[in-house]
């Protein structure tokens, strides 16, 4: 997954100054304050001048955002296929012009022509299945992490949420190196944005997603375990409990997965014991 030479990026994505919202306590006292708020704006992504998905994201670390859900989605199937991001901001917009590499295109050209072809034939529904339910590579068989790399990984983590210690109403995804220590934290307002970009930095920065663990602050579902697999990670943490659906996916496709449970000892749920 670790590409030879930087994806070139090119834009201005700086943020706006946010001074912070007021507001009044609902209570007899009615005391007023003040907050910061998570940021909040629409990135629409095209891919060699076609339009692809327009969604609600985090406006930090864009670039690693794009690069990661191009992987995780099956856009691309390598980081070396993208060759260049140019990002705009408007506003409360955002735009990435996304270059690919021809075989890319056309396969996504093809993908567009069977989701268009099926609409009004009574077989609508088969097309998005075939993605909620996508066939995926099995991943070679991994060692769990040690278990003193997960004791106080909460605390760990909420040391380095920068973005949530000021804001809330963020998730995370972090990478834990193979000594245990915390490597790269990101952070949006969607659990699936968060491990894209933490997938993008992963492929920026030319690491191993197998020499370490990958961690969620949110609950575990099936599109998470997608994304694990397809950014080939070796073991996948979840904060919060995994789905049924979820667990099967993981020990299908040799993905470790474990719960860290609030008062108890980390869940093994992938491989089954």
């Amino acid at each position: 997954m670790p590409r030879r030479t930087p994806v070139p990026v090119t834009g201005e994505i700086a943020s706006p100054v946010q001074d912070g919202y007021t507001y009044v306590e609902l209570d007899d006292a009615a005391a007023a304050g003040s907050a910061m708020l998570a940021e909040e704006c629409a990135l629409a992504i095209a891919y060699n001048g076609i339009g692809h998905a327009v969604m609600m994201v985090s406006p930090s670390a864009i670039e690693d955002f794009v690069i990661g859900f191009s992987l995780s989605s099956a856009v691309v199937e390598s980081v070396d296929d993208i060759y260049d991001i140019r990002i705009r901001r408007s506003g409360d917009t955002l735009s990435a012009d996304v270059q690919i590499s021809n075989r890319a295109f056309w396969a996504l050209k093809q993908q567009r022509r069977q989701l268009a072809g099926t609409s009004g034939c009574g077989l609508c529904g088969v097309a998005a299945l075939e993605q909620a339910l996508p066939q995926l590579t099995p991943l070679p068989s991994s060692s769990l992490p040690p278990a003193e790399h997960l004791r106080d990984l909460r605390t760990r983590i909420a040391d380095v949420q920068n973005l949530a210690r000021h804001s809330g109403a963020l998730h995370a995804a972090l990478y834990v190196d193979r000594a245990g220590e915390i490597g790269l934290c990101r952070e949006d307002i969607g659990r699936h944005n968060a491990l894209d970009k933490l997938i993008g930095a992963l492929c920026r920065q030319g690491r191993n997603p197998r020499q370490g663990f990958v961690v969620i602050t949110s609950r575990c579902s099936l599109e998470l375990i997608h994304k694990a697999v397809r950014g080939e990670f070796a073991t996948l943490v979840s904060l919060s409990a995994p789905t049924d659906l979820s667990v099967r996916w993981a020990r299908e496709h040799r993905l470790n997965l474990i719960h860290l449970p609030h008062h108890s000892a980390p869940r093994v749920y992938s491989p089954e014991r």
